[in-house]
């Protein structure tokens, strides 16, 4: 059979099948015009700012506000006070550590502890459920010692975190393309660090684009480590590009998949838009994961 406008059902059905990319564009037609689109709501959703850096920022919040997201993240403290009054958080709060020098590095404990407390109090005082830090670059030191660095800094700010109820998130990041050096680069090790912290209030951010590139295997890493994973990122892999039928992971299975687990937290799209209107590229990873 085929619709008033000659479309034959089967290519609807198979269309569905790859993504939907055509059941998308006239999602987003329908929105323009005026009209709101179904959310479904399983997953809370965040978008990470840095995408959209040539966006202002309360553009962005208007649009993401309207197409159902929750958060912006990786927000600076002054940007917090931004969003909140445009009716969105920011699930996770930056800007406490850099990517290269981090905690596994003991002669950096004192300067983070300093930070990472500031940056607890300020999200606990807004409401924000975490902060983001990270290992920091190997740097020829042995992933046995940067682990035991790291567990014992972490340690010097998790009971404040516990007393604040903000959780520490650290981000596994790949180590082969983008973040050359980067120690908590597989999920192994960050299983083991949350297990050497040990407290509920250190988790890791699984960003599943980085650990498609340095070990696969998504939705039964996620599913076996679920208690260590306290917030995820989106991305395409290769190139880290919109999440759609183009790359080569099943984003609506993965957040089937990250629901089975029980998970309440947020689902962080981090992939940078390619089309030239950059609000439809991030509606479009909205619909993809609104499972």
């Amino acid at each position: 059979m085929r619709d008033s406008q000659g479309v034959d059902r089967r290519t609807l059905v198979k269309a569905a099948g790859i993504g939907a990319a055509a059941a998308f564009t006239q999602s987003v037609a329908w929105v323009r015009a005026g009209e709101t689109a179904k959310v479904n709501g399983n997953i809370k959703q965040s978008v990470c700012r840095w995408c959209y850096s040539k966006t202002p920022l309360e553009k962005l919040a208007a649009e993401a506000k309207r197409i159902g997201y929750r958060s912006i993240e990786l927000l600076s403290p002054k940007e917090v006070e931004v969003v909140k009054p445009l009716g969105l958080t920011c699930a996770v709060l930056s800007g406490a550590c850099t990517i290269p020098d981090g905690f596994n590095r003991k002669e950096n404990h004192d300067r983070l502890e300093k930070s990472v407390r500031e940056h607890i109090e300020i999200a606990a005082a807004n409401g924000l459920p975490n902060v983001i830090v990270f290992s920091g670059n190997r740097r020829g030191m042995s992933d046995e010692e940067g682990l035991a660095n790291c567990a014992e800094g972490l340690k010097r700010v998790v009971g404040f975190a516990e007393q604040k109820k903000v959780t520490i998130i650290m981000e596994l990041l790949n180590s082969k393309v983008d973040h050359k050096d980067y120690m908590c680069d597989r999920s192994p090790w960050g299983v083991k660090l949350v297990n050497a912290v040990g407290s509920p209030r250190f988790k890791l951010l699984y960003d599943i684009y980085h650990m498609q590139i340095m070990e696969g295997d998504v939705i039964r890493t996620i599913q076996a480590n679920k208690e260590a994973f306290g917030h995820f990122h989106t991305g395409g892999n290769p190139g880290r590009n919109e999440i759609d039928e183009t790359q080569e992971l099943n984003y609506a299975a993965i957040v089937r998949g990250i629901l089975k687990t029980g998970y309440e937290g947020y689902l962080g799209q981090e992939f940078i838009p390619k089309r030239p209107d950059a609000m439809a590229s991030m509606e479009q990873g909205f619909r993809i994961c609104d499972v």
